[in-house]
Order: structure tokens, then C-alpha cells, then sequence
């Protein structure tokens, strides 16, 4: 089944300069987890609401500030003849929950784990996927045997 069947268009973006607040209430308003961040027209980054969540809050950094530096880069994408297999190996390689995916050099969509998961009615895919992802995304000692 190829990715375009299960991402989600048109996706959410935002300009790099557009400060963290605005983002934040782009992602309320919208009710999405992440939004790409463009630059001339490109996409260049990705911002997830827990990337917020750290800086805003955690990290104290002023909601003015411009996303832009905040966002996660380089940005992985995918393409939109790609495999679903194809795009959670990718996700699993750069341990990422979120790929944009791009039609030659236009964006058009996104693919999260949860879209892979559950849009393509495979149970023990979708378990599979998610196992993958998160053990690719936490240190190894969480998943060796322990002890002796």
C-alpha cells in the first residue's frame, strides 16, 4: 500500500519566522501534534507540540521567539509512491514519529505512526510499528535482558 493512501493533506505549515505562541495556537486550532515549517516556500523542519512543550515551558524560552530555530532539522520526508513498509523503515532509521511527504518538490501530505498504525487496518502491523519506533527512539539498556 503506498503512503499516499494513508497521509493526511493538506499539511499544516508555518513560516520560520512565526513566533512559538502562533505555532502553538496553529496546532490547537487546527488539532494537530506537529507542524512542517517552510522557508521560501520549502519545507525545512518540523515543530511537534512536545518541542514546545520543552522549550516554552521547560526550557523558558520567550513564545515570541521565531520557530524557525526551534524546529527539528534536517527534515526527513518521504515520497508519496513510497511503500508504507518503505516509510516505517524510514521512520525507524531516523527514529522519527512524523514524515512529511513530497510529490517532487512539493509537500503533499504527512504520514505519523498513528496514521500507519490504524489507517492501515493491520493490528499486528500497527504493533509492530509502534514497538519499532519506540525501541529506534530510547536507549538500548531499556530492552536487554537485565540481571546475571
Amino acid at each position: 500500500m503506498p503512503i499516499s493512501d494513508v497521509m493526511t493533506h493538506p499539511v499544516v505549515t508555518a513560516d520560520g519566522s512565526t513566533s512559538l505562541r502562533e505555532v502553538g495556537t496553529l496546532m490547537r486550532d487546527r488539532n494537530v501534534g506537529s507542524v512542517v515549517i517552510c522557508e521560501h516556500g520549502h519545507p525545512v523542519g518540523v515543530v511537534t507540540d512536545r518541542d514546545l512543550a520543552l522549550a516554552v515551558v521547560a526550557d523558558g524560552v520567550d513564545p515570541q521567539e521565531q520557530v524557525g530555530a526551534h524546529a527539528t532539522r534536517p527534515l526527513v520526508t518521504g515520497e508519496v509512491e513510497m511503500e508504507l513498509e518503505e516509510a516505517v523503515a524510514l521512520m525507524v532509521q531516523h527514529r522519527i514519529r512524523r514524515l512529511p511527504v513530497m510529490r517532487e518538490s512539493e509537500l503533499a501530505g504527512i504520514v505519523t505512526i498513528d496514521d500507519l498504525a490504524v489507517r492501515a487496518g493491520d493490528l499486528s502491523l500497527a504493533q509492530r510499528i509502534t514497538a519499532e519506533v519506540a525501541k529506534a527512539a530510547l536507549p538500548e539498556f531499556f530492552f536487554h535482558q537485565r540481571g546475571g
